[in-house]
């Protein structure tokens, strides 16, 4: 199904003023702006060469199948669903070609034996192959459980915190990498799609889940210090490392050096986890000690993948932090540092993510982290003034009726009373703000969330602990007595609109009842719990349609249980992961943060443009 917006014909007027203490306001805070004009567009980026991701899962006596639609797919593209049952020939099941959404459900399977779904295109007619044919077919194992879920199998180990996804063998399927943060010293490990063990390397003796910035340390507090992404176009997604001295590599290798505070940026090999490339992280802090970095990927000249360094350590009266971004890029063989920049003593605040997308539309990504926004050179764009320390904030297309981009962020004891504002993130001008003057410098917002969850308002909503909100528009929808808690904003329905995953539970807003309606209690399947920080160790759009999925593991760490929606939906839009912003986010730690695309994503959206991107081999 396309969309069209309508024409929303109800005015909606700023809310004015609220009890409670708090005030309303729309300064024009514009500070450092340099956004650049007249220059020819950057692009096309090159993406992952994903497959059709087929996953089928079981939903009481029916199965749901799901798969991509693919970024660059024809306009007119359909499909035929076959089964073949215990080995039997396949056999089609639907009855006339799929044009609406990229998902089935079967209600004559026989599920005391295997079946094997498999998806073919068709397009002018004809039935065509699929470049990738790995992820054109899944197969439903004879008395599977039923559920929204699939299973990774892994190797004994402890605890995991988190897992990224990758292409590690080309075959245009995810493969997983993770980290066991609680072993001393710390292990990564790197699988298959279907839970074979590639490798597992060492982080060493200068790895410690209790020391922030110990040298080679993953996993502690917000530092992830680890990433997954096809840096060189090849088909084959690298492993990028924080490194100190002692870490031994996927092929038993080990980094030796003289020194224990020394680190670096290493490239892995995601086959086998041999050494590609290594360089230096700055060492300008050095005398302060090891930095602890957060990993992420950004298309910073607008065409190919670099790795984006966010990085701290304190200084020796432990009263500052030093605050250094760095970019590299990596050709197949070499890794090299692009460009540095240091806070230095000014007041930029940062905070526990990082965002990075093409925020003004040249073409070319920016990096924002919570008070200000440097360019893909590593000049600084702009910054908030007002704005200090939070623990969320948002970029994305919040407004389906302004041009270019918006943001949100919560505040932790602003010295003003800021609470949450909302911003134009092309620019950093301040659309409105929520203060409590009264209280100010003694208010930790702590969570704040965003997303298009009730349909009769223009755009998306946001929420903190105050009440809904309406972005756009400021206009107050309930009382903090009557809204969703605000953790992670999930697409998992069959609508457009967005749905919640907290606290293991996959949740409903009902904006006609205001109340949170329970889709899906993850820990009733395979023991599935959250990790140490009570989050899922992922989440994103994986496999099948546009709708996103959540890993989890069990109890003992011996599996991945991935969540994806058993909830059919006729909304047709192209995979999540080859949207340019949205495949950064994916990259992205930190505190885990609620990924975003870079169109309007929710109730009446257009049809979103195909984005600039071409196809790796």
């Amino acid at each position: 199904m396309f969309y069209k917006r309508k024409s929303f014909k109800r005015s909606i007027g700023l809310v004015m003023a609220l009890s409670l203490g708090l005030s309303f306001s729309s300064p024009p805070l514009i500070a450092n702006a340099n956004t650049e004009s007249g220059k020819e567009k950057a692009g096309p980026r090159q993406m992952e060469n994903l497959g059709r991701g087929v996953v089928a899962v079981r939903d009481g006596s029916t199965v749901f199948i799901s798969w991509r639609l693919l970024a660059l797919d024809a306009k007119d593209i359909g499909f035929n669903v076959y089964r073949s049952a215990a080995g039997e020939k396949e056999v089609k099941i639907n009855k006339a070609v799929l044009t609406k959404g990229t998902n089935f459900e079967d209600k004559t399977a026989d599920l005391s034996v295997d079946n094997v779904y498999h998806v073919k295109p068709v397009i002018d007619g004809e039935e065509v192959e699929d470049n990738k044919t790995a992820g054109s077919s899944f197969t439903l194992e004879a008395g599977k459980a039923d559920g929204p879920y699939v299973t990774v199998p892994l190797k004994e180990g402890g605890p995991i915190r988190n897992v990224w996804v990758g292409d590690f063998d080309g075959d245009g399927e995810y493969d997983y990498f993770l980290t066991r943060y609680k072993d001393k010293p710390q292990v990564v490990e790197a699988y298959k799609q279907d839970g074979t063990l590639l490798w597992s390397g060492s982080m060493g003796p200068n790895s410690d889940a209790s020391n922030s910035y110990n040298s080679a340390t993953i996993d502690v507090g917000m530092w992830d210090n680890a990433t997954v992404y096809d840096l060189d176009g090849d088909g084959k997604s690298e492993v990028i490392l924080k490194i100190a001295n002692g870490v031994t590599f996927g092929d038993g290798q080990k980094w030796t050096d003289s020194s224990d505070t020394k680190q670096w940026i290493a490239v892995l090999d995601g086959m086998t986890g041999k050494l590609k490339s290594a360089q230096p992280l700055p060492d300008d802090f050095i005398s302060d000690g090891p930095l602890a970095t957060q990993l992420g990927i950004g298309y910073l000249d607008g065409k190919t993948p670099s790795i984006v360094v966010y990085a701290k350590n304190r200084t020796e009266d432990r009263k500052a932090f030093n605050l250094v971004f760095s970019a590299y890029s990596y050709d197949g063989s070499k890794l090299k540092m692009d460009w540095k920049w240091i806070r230095e003593t000014q007041e930029y605040a940062d905070g526990h993510q990082n965002r990075i997308g093409d925020f003004d539309g040249d073409g070319k990504d920016e990096i924002s982290t919570i008070g200000f926004v440097l360019n893909g050179d590593g000049t600084l764009k702009y910054d908030l003034p007002d704005v200090r320390h939070g623990d969320r904030f948002y970029i994305g297309k919040f407004d389906p009726n302004r041009e270019g981009f918006q943001g949100y962020g919560i505040q932790q004891d602003s010295k003003t009373g800021l609470l949450d504002y909302y911003y134009d993130a092309t620019n950093g001008s301040m659309l409105w703000q929520h203060k409590d003057t009264a209280n100010a410098g003694k208010i930790d917002v702590g969570r704040g969330n965003i997303g298009d969850i009730d349909p009769r308002y223009p755009g998306y909503e946001i929420w903190a602990f105050d009440g809904i909100y309406n972005a756009p528009t400021n206009k107050q929808i309930t009382t903090k007595e009557h809204q969703p808690y605000p953790n992670f904003r999930l697409w998992w329905d069959g609508d457009l609109l967005s749905e919640k995953w907290d606290s293991g539970n996959i949740g409903k807003w009902y904006y006609e009842k205001n109340k949170v309606g329970r889709l899906v209690t993850t820990w009733k399947y395979e023991n599935a719990t959250r990790n140490d920080r009570k989050v899922m160790a992922f989440y994103g759009d994986i496999l099948g349609d546009w709708r996103e999925e959540v890993i989890q593991t069990n109890r003992d760490y011996s599996k991945l249980v991935i969540f994806t929606t058993s909830m059919p939906s006729d909304h047709r839009l192209y995979t999540l992961a080859q949207n340019p912003m949205y495949r950064n986010s994916m990259t992205l730690k930190g505190y885990t943060q609620s990924h975003l695309t870079d169109y309007y994503l929710g109730s009446d959206m257009e049809t979103p443009p195909t984005p600039n991107i071409y196809l790796a081999p």
